[in-house]
């Protein structure tokens, strides 16, 4: 998983990339990713989910990065999600829960100021 910064108009935003690792290893690794963000200040995060899912796991690993970043202030929403993984989030009602983007630019744009 990688962290990029998204700095736009002296705003401090970030972008997870979820990929790679295991399920399990991606769950610890957002987990501890936005919690370092959020303990720096950082309340804005976008997960990119650009990936194909072989579990609940992109569902329960948002849904706790989601709760922990809402609990502190913070916003996440999710970007570049597959079709499997809308499938998924619409399966479980979650998508009515997340926010949900096709494109970073009207992710950076939602964010509350």
């Amino acid at each position: 998983m990688s962290v990029k910064n998204l700095n736009s108009s002296g705003r401090r935003r970030h972008r997870l990339d979820m990929s790679g690792a295991s399920p399990r290893r991606r769950r610890v690794q957002l987990r501890d990713a936005v919690r370092d963000l959020l303990s720096k200040g950082q309340k804005h995060i976008l997960l990119n989910l650009g990936m194909s899912p072989t579990s609940t796991a992109p569902a329960s690993v948002s849904w706790s990065a989601h709760s922990h970043a809402k609990n502190q202030g913070g916003e996440l929403k999710l970007l570049n999600l597959t079709r499997k993984s809308t499938n998924l989030l619409q399966i479980t009602k979650l998508y009515t829960v997340f926010d949900v983007k096709d494109d970073e630019a009207s992710a950076i744009a939602s964010f509350k100021k």
